[in-house]
């Protein structure tokens, strides 16, 4: 199969042909049918966050089930899926306690020594990043890293489902739980900002103030469901978010990862507000609540992938699409075929569009 595989960090992704092993009991074949680029396979393939290494990336995926292991139970040969990142064994504290975005998955791998995933023609092993490496014109992956949706759903917009809408959404529904008339500032309006505006709107808060330095994005935002824009690189852009909520909103959700984002969450808080930081941060980076923040009862928390239930969240995700109400075409800017990732992540960088989909022939 064709594959995108990082070699180096700093350097572009090389498509080559790569083997891909069998399924075993509890896996699943699929055939790649759409994979959104993300910011968080940027940060791997410039090398600010590490990870073995020569890898296929990609995380944001939808296709069709090719083949299944013999104990695979949830999805069937023929099932249009949408895979996550958020691979779950189903039996430790994190899983039995309902926070299965936090368990660390790994049932879900291959043991050493066992036959890899991925593989050169000459036998020499590729990793698999975060339990998919969706860059690729098939996945095998544990049946705990995919869900059956919709056959009627498209599969370009079913993708970005499977990283950037059920982080945004996840962290409206899961993580912040906002009700109705509750005001909220997003800071970052990439693919997961823009779903983050788009579920807050779904889930009926007041303002929704978007905060970007690029006008076409907060142009964007407006149209996704933002009552307000701001330029979060304006000197005042804080102050600007106090004053339009006559004192700060109840949840602040930073969601591309810059340090100075982060400030402005936690300084657009009212008291009792909560900032929730989805973006990866620099490693040594720390996000903190100051004293007076503290006797204010301001808070500050994490949300990996906006503390999915995936195989609940996904399906449900996809229903509000096919409904009208979660408008994935605005979150795609547009679709490309693989030979032109290294040309994406470059457009991505200059950062004045939403997502680039690369869209597998069928």
């Amino acid at each position: 199969m064709k594959a995108a595989v990082l070699i180096q960090p700093g350097q572009p992704l090389e498509i080559e042909q790569l083997t891909i092993s069998k399924p075993q009991a509890h896996e699943v074949l699929i055939r790649t049918a759409a994979c959104g680029l993300c910011h968080s396979d940027l940060h791997f393939i410039e090398g600010t966050y590490p990870h073995a290494l020569p890898a296929v990336p990609g995380h944001e995926a939808a296709g069709i089930v090719e083949a299944v292991g013999s104990e695979v139970r949830t999805v069937k040969v023929g099932d249009a899926v949408v895979t996550c990142l958020s691979a779950f064994c189903g039996h430790c504290e994190f899983c039995v306690t309902g926070r299965m975005s936090l368990c660390l998955g790994g049932d879900t791998r291959r043991k050493s020594g066992e036959e890899p995933r991925l593989s050169r023609p000459d036998g020499s092993p590729v990793a698999q990043m975060l339990n998919l490496s969706a860059y690729a014109e098939m996945m095998l992956v544990h049946e705990h890293a995919c869900v059956r949706i919709d056959p009627e759903m498209p599969l370009a917009q079913a993708s970005v489902i499977g990283c950037a809408v059920t982080t945004g959404a996840g962290t409206i529904f899961n993580a912040c739980k906002v009700t109705p008339g509750e005001t909220v500032a997003v800071i970052g309006c990439g693919g997961v900002g823009l779903a983050t505006i788009n579920a807050a709107k779904i889930a009926g808060a007041g303002r929704i103030i978007a905060c970007d330095p690029i006008p076409e994005k907060r142009a964007l935002a407006l149209k996704l469901g933002a009552t307000d824009v701001v330029d979060a690189l304006a000197d005042d852009a804080a102050a600007q978010v106090l004053a339009l909520t006559k004192g700060g909103v109840d949840h602040a959700i930073e969601a591309v990862g810059r340090p100075a984002s982060g400030e402005l969450a936690v300084k657009s808080l009212k008291r009792g507000g909560t900032a929730t930081i989805l973006g990866m941060m620099p490693l040594q980076h720390s996000v903190g609540l100051s004293a007076m923040d503290l006797l204010s009862g301001k808070k500050l928390q994490g949300a990996i992938m906006g503390g999915n239930r995936f195989p609940v969240d996904i399906p449900r995700l996809v229903d509000f699409y096919m409904r009208g109400q979660l408008d994935l075409d605005s979150i795609i800017a547009e679709r490309i075929p693989l030979e032109a990732i290294n040309d994406g992540f470059e457009k991505m960088k200059k950062g004045d569009s939403a997502r680039s989909v690369i869209v597998f022939d069928q």
